[in-house]
């Protein structure tokens, strides 16, 4: 996976996030509906990140970037607790 296509996810769940907020404001969905949703995309932009930054680390160190793999999404949340 390259860095173009891990920012281009990010895009796509920023989108994401931004039409879950309309639908909440619009009634299409509930609030409840929205906060779970709103979670699990919030869940996928860290692991996201959390690629990206591995692979611009990787990249500094002179090693391959293209072997850092995402990061299961528990491991990733867990990351201050």
């Amino acid at each position: 996976m390259r860095d173009e296509s891990v920012l281009g996810r990010i895009d796509e769940l920023v989108d994401e996030e931004h039409r879950l907020r309309s639908q909440l404001a619009a009634g299409v969905i509930s609030s409840a509906e929205e906060q779970a949703r709103l979670r699990t995309v919030a869940e996928q932009l860290d692991q996201c990140w959390d690629l990206l930054r591995r692979r611009r680390a990787a990249r500094s160190e002179g090693q391959p970037d293209d072997v850092v793999e995402p990061r299961p999404v528990e491991e990733v949340e867990r990351y201050l607790q």
